[in-house]
């Protein structure tokens, strides 16, 4: 299967997620039944999308699996084997997520391959790949991102006034080096005495976090981000051991493919502090929020330092020829504005208007948009 096709994803429903937002995106009734909270785009394993064929629908993991060189390109082969390198997704958050991380690659591999040999260690991954992720807002979008200046972080614990709180501000006031201490202290905290320390926390988010987590020392770790607001086109860029959580809002989101995750808090799932202080980088992330780099007119990326994935953003104008598409291999279209046509050289374009998505070879080679509206395109970033 060669060229560009319709492609179909899957929709999520954590309970996290908005009831509203995918729906409209799609054009479908809203609210929906359940909340939707994700809409995965690729061939990851737990939930492969699917391609429109002459033979009818096929899953993209399978049309991968048949030819990879095809599919792929031997460049993606070669670094990546035979695996789509990135997973995209639409996510739309009307709740916080968990407080999380991801391991670097070099990590992970041996994480996993330990956790492989030795079935009594905790299933901490799922697999041996790292999971280094961006998102651009769609809406306004509230993160936490990054450990902010300690100092900071020490003022707002110590306004509580919660005496037994002081060796967490003593170890703020140490700076970057006291961050890994001040975390363990939250997270280990005695599980009796959880409620009332959170209940104690007087800041805005973490009254916040509370309505959704009470007793969970999250909140107070919380505390110690960066609290960002993302206007649309906006971005964070969330390497390997950043801390991190979405409040609220939808956005377009890509990573390598992978689905190791460390939490550490507002969740009711397992958070194992030993592992996640591994993961974790101690530093202090200035500014969360990652600049777009105009490639041409009405094309714009996010440079990131990693080669899995790279993200693109058209503005289309019907007045104008059909853009160009600046990346090669195995690349996704998806539409979140407008109608728009994506072709390869005289092939028949396929549409895709907002919501929906095309899958386009590396063996098409080179591909163009023409239409209206936004659409955001994946590839590797090689």
């Amino acid at each position: 299967m060669s060229g560009v096709h319709r492609l179909t994803g899957v929709v999520r429903p954590y309970a996290w997620g908005s009831r509203t937002f995918l729906a409209e995106l799609q054009g479908r009734p809203a609210p929906a039944d359940a909340p939707e909270a994700e809409l995965w785009l690729g061939a990851h394993p737990g939930d492969p999308s699917t391609v429109a064929g002459h033979d009818g629908p096929a899953g993209l993991a399978d049309v991968i699996a048949a030819d990879p060189a095809g599919q792929l390109g031997a460049a993606s082969v070669d670094e990546f084997g035979p695996h789509l390198p990135y997973l995209m997704k639409v996510l739309a958050a009307s709740a916080p997520l968990s407080l999380q991380a991801h391991p670097d690659l070099d990590y992970a591999r041996k994480a996993f391959a330990a956790q492989e040999a030795d079935p009594s260690l905790p299933r901490n991954y799922t697999d041996a790949n790292h999971k280094p992720e961006m998102l651009v807002a769609l809406t306004p979008f509230q993160a936490l991102c990054g450990f902010r200046d300690p100092a900071v972080s020490a003022s707002v614990l110590e306004s509580f006034e919660v005496p037994s709180l002081a060796p967490v501000v003593a170890a703020l006031r140490s700076g970057v080096a006291g961050l890994a201490e001040a975390v363990r202290l939250l997270l280990t905290w005695p599980a009796e005495d959880r409620a009332a320390l959170v209940a104690a926390a007087g800041a805005p988010l973490a009254r916040r976090l509370a309505e959704h987590y009470p007793g969970d020392p999250g909140v107070l770790v919380a505390l110690l981000l960066n609290h960002v607001t993302l206007q649309p086109g906006e971005a964070i860029w969330m390497p390997a051991g950043n801390l991190h959580a979405y409040l609220e809002g939808a956005g377009v989101e890509i990573m390598a493919a992978s689905d190791n995750v460390l939490r550490g808090g507002l969740t009711p799932k397992r958070v194992d502090v030993d592992e996640l202080l591994r993961v974790l980088r101690f530093e202090v992330l200035d500014d969360p929020i990652l600049p777009a780099t105009e490639l041409a007119p009405g094309v714009s990326t996010w440079r990131v330092p990693i080669r899995d994935f790279a993200l693109y953003r058209l503005e289309l104008s019907g007045s104008r020829p059909p853009t160009p598409v600046p990346a090669e291999g195995p690349r996704i279209i998806l539409g979140v504005e407008g109608d728009a046509f994506v072709a390869e050289g005289h092939g028949t374009p396929v549409e895709v208007t907002a919501g929906t998505a095309a899958f386009a070879a590396a063996d098409a080679g080179p591909i163009s948009v023409a239409g209206t509206g936004t659409v955001f395109v994946a590839a590797p970033g090689l």
